[in-house]
C-alpha cells in the first residue's frame, strides 16, 4: 500500500464521482440530471482539501512489481460522528485483477491501517445488490448495523 499521487487522485476523483453519481440514480435516490453535481458536492465536502485533505487515507494497492490492482479511501472519522470508529468510502479491485483475493487483501490492508491508527472499528456502505461485495464483508467479519428498505409503488 502507497499513497496516491496527485495524478491517480485526480483521476481517481474522476471515476469516484462517475461510479457515485451511477450507483445513486441506479437506486433511485438521484435524478440523473444532477447526479453527477450531487456526487462532486458530496465528495468535495468529504476531501476539501484533497489529496491533503486530513483524517482521509487514499491509498493505492500494488504488487510487488509494482503493479496497480486496486484503491481505498478510508475517512478516519465517521461521517454519522461515531466515535471510534473510521469509514471506508471505497475500496475497489481493478477489473483486470478481481478474483484472485486482492478484496479481501485491500479489506485487510484498510482493517490494518485504522488499527495502526488507534481506532477500533471500521464501518462501511454496500448496496442491497451488490452480493459479491456484502459476500467479501460478510466472509471479513463484517455485521449489518443499519438496513434501508425500499418499496416501489409506481410497479403493479
Amino acid at each position: 500500500m502507497r499513497s496516491m499521487t496527485k495524478v491517480e487522485y485526480e483521476r481517481w476523483r474522476s471515476e469516484i464521482d462517475r461510479r457515485f453519481a451511477d450507483s445513486q440514480v441506479a437506486a433511485g435516490t438521484w435524478q440523473p440530471e444532477r447526479a453527477l453535481e450531487l456526487a462532486r458536492q458530496g465528495n468535495d465536502t468529504l476531501l476539501p482539501e484533497g489529496l491533503a485533505t486530513d483524517g482521509s487515507l487514499l491509498l493505492i494497492a500494488e504488487r510487488p512489481d509494482g503493479t496497480p490492482v486496486g484503491r481505498l479511501w478510508i475517512g478516519l472519522t465517521h461521517p454519522r460522528g461515531t466515535v471510534d470508529c473510521a469509514f471506508l468510502y471505497d475500496i475497489e479491485v481493478r477489473a483486470e485483477h478481481r478474483g484472485r483475493g486482492y478484496g479481501r487483501a485491500l479489506l485487510a490492508a484498510a482493517e490494518a491501517a485504522v488499527r495502526e491508527r488507534g481506532i477500533s472499528a471500521l464501518e462501511l456502505n454496500v448496496f442491497g445488490d451488490n452480493q459479491t461485495a456484502i459476500a467479501l464483508y460478510a466472509g471479513s467479519g463484517y455485521a449489518v448495523v443499519t438496513q434501508q428498505m425500499r418499496k416501489d409503488l409506481t410497479a403493479g
